[in-house]
């Protein structure tokens, strides 16, 4: 379990990451949601102890982060910035790593390079974008750590390598539960992986919740302009857009039947809100 008490990081006067109150249950797969800017990689740098809190504490298992090796070791934080040596080989990183972590998968490592189409043998300067990512990633399904935080372990990879990220991500999910966190900006994707959505906006969380409720208490209404206006009086709502005398909504309410019967009435439509869609309404 991780825990957040007032986190807070401010650099000079900017106030990055706001008084955020947050537990993470373990064995589950979290979804960590914002724009450019809203203090995603700054939140797992605080986890990991790369940074340290302005104020506020992170606990790991109810033992605080700071300078605390035994709670760290549960972890396995992959970024997008390349720390590896560049003449060092992706096999010598798996052996090298295996020091770090002890329960170290070597052969399921090598076996995910097979099936990844990562040549063990090149040297770190030699791998592209994608395969980088694909390296990190491996290291991280490799590593058996309790924790995995991955910072957008997408970046690079072609439609191919993505789906078959997933499909082992889940898979090594299912044979060794663990709690998983994902950045990412590749929402639509990610939606029928994650379970739980966490959404920063400038630095506060403004969700927290599971992806099956937070769908579930939106919905969109659409139709004839001044139908849906008389529909949303006094109603909370985001995301208007207007093509003609066409207007559609995102409302944040759960439906019901009394409101199905007055939509009809109204002769306006009702369809499912898609996380990146209410993503895009909710951050705006």
């Amino acid at each position: 379990m991780i825990e957040m008490r007032h986190l807070t990081k401010t650099y000079d006067t900017f106030k990055a990451l706001n008084d955020i109150n947050l537990i993470l249950e373990e064995n589950k797969i979290y979804g960590l949601l914002g724009r450019n800017g809203a203090a995603k990689t700054t939140l797992l740098n605080l986890i990991t102890n790369k940074i340290f809190p302005t104020t506020g504490e992170v606990l790991i298992n109810k033992q605080n982060v700071y300078e605390n090796d035994k709670a760290l070791n549960e972890v396995f934080y992959i970024f997008e910035k390349n720390l590896y040596p560049e003449g060092q080989k992706v096999k010598d990183v798996f052996k090298w790593t295996k020091e770090f972590y002890q329960n170290f998968d070597t052969n399921y490592a090598n076996s995910l390079a097979n099936k990844f189409g990562l040549n063990t043998k090149k040297k770190m300067k030699e791998l592209s974008t994608g395969y980088m990512s694909i390296f990190k990633d491996i290291l991280a399904l490799a590593s058996n750590a309790k924790i995995l935080l991955l910072d957008e372990p997408l970046l690079g990879l072609d439609a191919n390598h993505r789906d078959l990220f997933y499909k082992e991500l889940i898979a090594n999910y299912i044979a060794s539960p663990k709690t998983i966190i994902i950045s990412t900006h590749l929402i639509d994707e990610v939606e029928d992986v994650i379970e739980e959505v966490i959404l920063l906006k400038n630095g506060k969380l403004i969700v927290n919740q599971s992806v099956e409720s937070f769908i579930s208490s939106t919905y969109q209404v659409s139709g004839e302009e001044s139908k849906v206006n008389e529909w949303l009086h006094d109603r909370k709502f985001v995301g208007l857009e207007k093509i003609g005398k066409y207007l559609s909504a995102t409302v944040l309410e759960n439906i019901n039947d009394k409101n199905i019967k007055l939509i009809d009435e109204l002769n306006l439509e009702v369809s499912k809100v898609e996380l990146q869609k209410l993503f895009i309404h909710l951050t705006n």
